[in-house]
């Protein structure tokens, strides 16, 4: 993460916050106005980053990639990099309270970590994602694990073997680790993926309790048994309030310290958020679109909360290719709710082009198709109590053959 920090700083894109600032709040506020990545000296008396790849210029970067053909080539990753395993990390005893975490907003259940990537071990198998974590105690915390995915899944087998399953949290690493473990890859691919994104290979110690963690600032190993608590109120990725659950316990049995290290917390509902939400679906999108028509680009738009709304760019071949591309977009990423398709000529990343493509290559009765009783998101506010939404595609497409009736006048 440092010379990833040494990159931004290089590009003039970090913003250093010299002064005092307290993890109550302050930090957040700071955060939600503005996109640059924000270097703190004294985050209570520690050293933090908050917006760490919070546009699409430092996610690029971050990942070694043009911007605008970055989607295109994340859709023809391989997950085949190599991870070459070290030693053995010397831990200390847990203590959170050394840790400046955040109360970012003010109904939050609590300080949360919000950037900690929660490696686990299972069956020989290794996973990585990230959890928002409630602090409950200086070596416990509550941590949201969403049904179904992979952490649920393999914490529920390990307590049907009478186990407990083995974790590692690592906070501050390379933005590209970051992006591996919030991606959607083929299970046990995360570390692979990473070291594809790095370049070819990435290097990992091994936590006492047998879990393999990248270079990381911070290090918590631990082990989630079957105790739950109440976990939230907590702003997710509306900016709205989510629900209070009863989630898994995390015991932190010890802690690795970089010197001086710097701690990294996102922006709950912030462009970070949205960009690491979102940002995974577009190759994801992208390959399922190339299935059924020549795709251009992928953009999940900000205003749509990084997550909802996805706007494709096309080059049709037929007169069908916009409405099917409607549709393989909203099977690719289930918890889309409205997608826009548009041509080349539109820009996909320009809200003020496609909602020119929506006024004059739109009529509602032939362009819009409505999809009731979908699978929606459980972070949508509007789902409903079964779980369904209803989807929306929007083909702002010209219609072939008329193409010189759509030609925007230029120099």
């Amino acid at each position: 993460m440092r010379e990833f920090i040494a990159r931004m700083r290089e590009r003039g894109l970090v913003t250093d916050i010299e002064g005092a600032c307290d993890e109550e709040f302050a930090a957040p506020k700071m955060a939600a106005g503005t996109d640059r990545l924000l270097f703190f000296h004294n985050l209570s008396g520690h050293r933090a980053v908050m917006n760490l790849t919070a546009n699409r210029e430092s996610l690029a970067l971050a990942l070694g990639m043009d911007q605008t053909g970055m989607v295109k080539r994340l859709s023809g990753m391989e997950y085949t990099g190599d991870v070459i395993r070290e030693g053995t990390l010397s831990m200390e005893k847990p203590d959170l309270s050394r840790l400046p975490v955040m109360k970012h907003f003010p109904l939050d259940a609590g300080p949360y970590i919000t950037a900690g990537i929660v490696f686990s071990r299972y069956d020989e198998v290794e996973n990585a994602s990230i959890h928002r974590m409630l602090v409950l105690s200086k070596d416990r915390v509550a941590a949201r694990l969403v049904e179904g995915r992979h952490t649920h899944t393999m914490l529920r087998a390990a307590l049907e073997n009478g186990e407990r399953l083995p974790v590692a949290m690592a906070i501050g690493v390379h933005p590209a680790v970051i992006f591996a473990s919030c991606t959607r890859v083929p299970r046990g691919k995360e570390l692979e993926f990473a070291a594809e994104l790095m370049g070819g290979e990435l290097r990992v110690s091994r936590c006492p309790n047998g879990v393999l963690v990248p270079p990381a600032e911070i290090v918590l190993e631990g082990y989630i048994g079957g105790e739950k608590t109440a976990e939230g109120p907590f702003v997710d990725i509306t900016g709205t309030y989510d629900l209070i659950r009863q989630q898994p316990v995390i015991e932190f049995t010890g802690m690795h310290l970089a010197p001086d290290y710097i701690y990294h917390g996102i922006l709950p509902g912030g462009n970070e958020h949205k960009m690491l939400m979102g940002a995974p679906y577009e190759p994801v999108i992208y390959r399922a679109v190339a299935g059924v028509t020549e795709v251009k680009n992928v953009v999940l738009t900000t205003g749509g909360c990084g997550y909802f709304h996805a706007v494709v760019q096309v080059r049709k071949n037929t007169q069908g290719d916009g409405k099917n591309a409607i549709l393989a977009a909203l099977a690719a990423h289930t918890s889309l709710k409205h997608v826009v398709v548009v041509d080349e000529d539109i820009n996909p990343d320009d809200p003020k082009d496609v909602e020119f493509a929506i006024a004059t290559r739109v009529r509602g009765d032939k362009d819009i198709l409505i999809i009731p009783g979908a699978r929606g998101s459980s972070l949508d506010p509007c789902q409903a109590e079964d779980g369904t939404n209803v989807k929306v595609g929007v083909d702002a497409t010209m219609e072939l053959g008329r193409e010189r009736e759509f030609l925007r006048a230029g120099w």
